[in-house]
């Protein structure tokens, strides 16, 4: 399990709102990601879910406003504030923003934020019109001036039965915004970084392509690797069945052409590109309009070599100095080193992470990779272990080339 969050405290406040059921899921996915969890509960949350639902998913107590009057920690508040690497209140009812703004501190949950000096997030939750009414928006307004990070609520439909804009946004999404928040100092600040992912489709006809078993699942983990850290990340990816990392820009591509394409363009203004996509070699030198029916007979397709985007990025380092550090994947079934030491050096790559891919336990569309990463100076192999692991432990060694760094300095 990626316990990416390992370490960390979370303040999560619960307000009353029927998408207080949510607020469970999202303490079980933070808990499950390695964080501590304290939540803090408002007497209208009460209504509608028990603290009894939170300790259980959490391990640790929840906590309400009459816990102000108790015999526990000492000034309880300040406690939960102190030790909160981040307070996040989801459901943000639209009398919670209001008494935010306000700067009340009539409810624990209201004393703790303003006893907090960690990163406030707050995921608003509300019926139709209320979110949208210039009171709320006032609010809103407010605390984001101050430096709190908003999650913009959904369009749905509501407990009411009316359809506007203030659901709050499922906990998955949740937690990848506090990712985005508890990374933005990290050592890749400042940063861009560029990743590609996903196999690329050659069309034949209109039904059918050359293309390859990749899943994307070792860029996207690249991609949230990189927003954990702090970069400002552009994901160019080729069709795939998964989500992309919150707070990344995505590019849809399709063919190693368009990929070529948008990698030149992104690459001019990138420090680095890590370039995982597994790019079709080859494309059918001609695409049937319409599909071809099958009649018994064979079929046969002449293909021809897509572009080089690696040597194109080579060039335009060259001329650019853009990007400072590029990354590339060596998938091989056979002389896994050697193959890859010979891609290094053509390419002019920084780093190569050559992986097997005729192991079952790595490579294509399963969850673990075993990587050997190849520089000029020699090669380093991985354990097997998780992709999100796996490309931790690429982008260490990508801050280490960087220029600025504190070995590029030594």
């Amino acid at each position: 399990m990626e316990l990416f969050l390992k370490n960390r405290t979370i303040l999560l406040g619960v307000t009353g709102s029927i998408a207080a059921y949510k607020a469970a899921d999202l303490a079980s996915r933070l808990t499950k990601a390695g964080a501590s969890v304290d939540v803090v509960l408002t007497e209208a949350a009460l209504k509608f879910i028990s603290p009894l639902t939170f300790s259980s998913l959490t391990g640790r107590k929840a906590y309400t406003t009459q816990d102000v009057w108790g015999d526990g920690e000492h000034v309880l508040h300040i406690a939960l504030a102190r030790r909160a690497d981040l307070l996040l209140i989801a459901p943000a009812t639209a009398n919670t923003l209001s008494a935010l703004a306000a700067g009340q501190a009539d409810t624990l949950l209201t004393m703790a934020a303003l006893a907090a000096t960690c990163p406030l997030v707050f995921a608003p939750a509300m019926d139709a019109g209320m979110y949208e009414h210039a009171a709320t928006q006032a609010n809103v307004d407010t605390l984001v001036s101050r430096g709190a990070y908003l999650i913009e609520p959904a369009e749905g439909r509501m407990a009411s039965g009316l359809i506007g804009r203030g659901r709050m946004v499922e906990p998955e999404e949740i937690v990848g915004h506090v990712r985005l928040v508890l990374g933005r100092d990290g050592d890749l600040a400042g940063r861009s970084v560029l990743v590609t992912a996903g196999g690329t489709r050659e069309p034949i006809d209109p039904v059918r392509a050359v293309t390859n078993r990749s899943s994307g699942k070792q860029g996207y983990a690249l991609a949230q690797a990189a927003l954990d850290r702090g970069a400002t990340v552009t994901l160019i990816t080729a069709p795939t069945s998964l989500t992309p990392p919150i707070g990344a820009r995505v590019l849809h591509v399709e063919r190693a052409a368009e990929m070529q394409v948008a990698v030149l363009e992104e690459a001019k203004s990138a420090d680095v590109l890590v370039m995982a996509a597994a790019v079709s070699d080859f494309r059918p030198a001609s695409s049937a309009e319409q599909k071809i029916k099958k009649n018994g007979s064979s079929l046969q397709i002449d293909l021809k070599p897509t572009e080089d985007i690696l040597k194109a990025v080579a060039a335009l380092r060259k001329n650019t100095g853009f990007p400072a550090v590029v990354v590339g994947f060596a998938a091989e079934s056979q002389d896994l080193l050697k193959n890859a030491r010979v891609k290094l050096e053509e390419k002019e790559l920084d780093l190569i992470a050559a992986n097997d891919i005729s192991r079952t336990d790595a490579g294509f569309a399963v969850d673990t990779n075993q990587v050997t990463l190849l520089n000029n100076k020699g090669a380093e192999e991985l354990p097997l272990q998780t992709k999100a692991e796996a490309a931790s432990d690429i982008l260490d060694r990508v801050v280490e080339l960087l220029p600025g760094s504190k070995t590029d300095e030594l």
